[in-house]
C-alpha cells in the first residue's frame, strides 16, 4: 500500500502547471516542451564536459611513448570514464522521452554516424579493459591504437552530428530525411568535428597535466599548449563560415540582442584558458575549458530554439519544440523523475571525482 502513495507525486508537476496563453501547460512561467529542451541540452553539456575531458585524454594516447606513461594516462580516466558515459545514456534516454519525433528523425538520418559512434564506444570500453590483460607488447600496442583512435573518432563524430544539426537537412511533410544519405558528411559538420575533437584533446590535456607529474607531465604540458592552438584556430574558422554560410544561425541572437552576452562570455572564457596554463594554475584552466563547453552549447541552444531540427529543404517542415514533443502529462511525469534522480546522479558524480582525486600512483590493481 506504502508504493501507492507514490503515484499523486507522479501527477506533481502536472497538477501545479497552469495553462499559458498558447494552451501549452507551464510551470513557474516555462512551458513543458521549453523545460524539457533545457532538461535535454543540460544532459548533453554535462556529457560533453565530463565524457568530453576523457575521450580527449585518450585521443592523445599514442602520443605517449612509454609503457608507464600510457597506464599512467590510461588511470587518469579508468575510475571515471565508465560513469561519464552514464550521462550519454540519459540524454539518449531523455530525448527519446521528450521528443520522440526529434529521436526518430535524427537517429534515421544519421544512421551511419551513430552506428559508427556505437562501434567506437565498443571498442573503446574494450581497450580499456583487455589491454592489460596479457603482457605481450603487440596485445598492449593493439589496444592503445584502439583505444586512442576510437576516442578520436567518438569526438569527431559527436562535432558531426552538431555540424547536422546545426546547418539542417532536407525533411518531407512526415519529418523523414528525404536527402542523400551520405549528406551528413558535408564541409561544415567536418569542420564542426574537427572543432570539437581539438576542444576536447584541449579539455583532455589539462586534465591530464592534474594527474601526472615529472616527464609526462612536461610532455602533456607541450601536447597542451599545441592543442590550444589548434583549438583557437579552428574556432575561429568555425566561426567565419558559420556567420558567411550559416547566417539563420544568428537569427536567435538578432531577434534577443541581449543574449548576445554568452558568445561573448564565451571567446573570454576561451582567452583565459592559455593564461591559467601559462600561470600553471591547471585547475581553474580546467573549470574554464569546462565552463567553454557550457557556454558554446547554450550559444547552440540559442541559435536553434524553438526549433531543434531545420529543414533545410526550405519546404518548412521544421521539427520544434512543440511539434516533436511528447505529451503534456507525459512530460510533467518526466519532470518529476529528472527532480529526483538529477540529484542523485549529481550526487554520485561528485562523489567519484572526489574520491580518485589527485596524482595517478600505479600499483598491481591498475591498468
Amino acid at each position: 500500500m506504502k508504493y501507492l502513495l507514490l503515484f499523486p507525486l507522479a501527477f506533481l508537476l502536472t497538477a501545479c502547471g497552469t495553462d499559458g496563453p498558447n494552451g501549452y501547460t507551464t510551470l513557474m512561467g516555462i512551458d513543458f516542451q521549453t523545460l524539457w529542451f533545457l532538461v535535454v541540452g543540460a544532459v548533453f553539456t554535462g556529457y560533453a564536459i565530463l565524457d568530453g575531458f576523457d575521450l580527449g585524454a585518450g585521443a592523445w594516447h599514442l602520443f605517449f611513448r612509454k609503457e608507464e606513461s600510457r597506464r599512467i594516462a590510461l588511470n587518469a580516466v579508468g575510475p571515471v570514464w565508465d560513469g561519464n558515459e552514464v550521462w550519454l545514456v540519459i540524454g539518449g534516454g531523455t530525448l527519446f522521452a521528450g521528443f520522440p519525433v526529434v529521436y526518430a528523425t535524427l537517429f534515421s538520418a544519421m544512421y551511419i554516424p551513430f552506428m559508427l559512434f556505437l562501434f567506437a564506444l565498443i571498442f573503446r570500453a574494450v581497450s580499456i579493459e583487455f589491454r592489460s590483460k596479457e603482457p605481450m607488447q603487440w596485445w598492449r600496442t593493439m589496444w592503445d591504437v584502439s583505444y586512442s583512435l576510437s576516442s578520436a573518432l567518438l569526438a569527431l563524430l559527436l562535432g558531426v552530428v552538431l555540424g547536422n544539426v546545426l546547418q539542417g537537412m532536407p525533411l518531407d511533410a512526415n519529418y523523414e530525411h528525404s536527402g542523400d544519405w551520405l549528406a551528413f558528411f558535408n564541409p561544415y559538420a567536418f569542420l564542426v568535428g574537427l572543432t570539437s575533437l581539438a576542444l576536447f584533446m584541449m579539455h583532455g590535456a589539462i586534465y591530464l597535466t592534474m594527474k601526472t607529474e615529472g616527464r609526462l607531465f612536461a610532455k602533456v604540458n607541450k601536447l597542451l599548449q599545441r592543442s590550444i592552438i589548434a583549438f583557437v584556430i579552428l574556432f575561429v574558422l568555425l566561426t567565419f563560415y558559420t556567420l558567411l554560410y550559416i547566417p539563420h544561425l544568428s537569427d536567435g541572437f538578432k531577434s534577443r540582442p541581449w543574449l548576445f552576452i554568452i558568445p561573448v562570455l564565451a571567446v573570454l572564457a576561451i582567452a583565459n584558458i592559455p593564461r591559467l596554463v601559462n600561470k600553471q594554475k591547471y585547475l581553474p584552466a580546467f573549470i574554464f575549458s569546462a565552463i567553454t563547453v557550457g557556454l558554446l552549447l547554450i550559444t547552440v541552444a540559442i541559435e536553434l530554439y524553438p526549433t531543434i531540427i531545420i529543414d533545410s529543404s526550405g519546404a518548412g517542415n521544421d521539427i520544434t519544440v512543440y511539434n516533436g514533443v511528447a505529451s503534456d502529462k507525459s512530460l510533467g511525469i518526466m519532470l518529476l523523475f529528472v527532480a529526483i534522480g538529477a540529484p542523485l546522479v549529481i550526487s554520485y558524480t561528485v562523489f567519484v571525482y572526489k574520491t580518485f582525486w589527485g596524482k595517478v600512483r600505479l600499483d598491481e590493481h591498475s591498468y
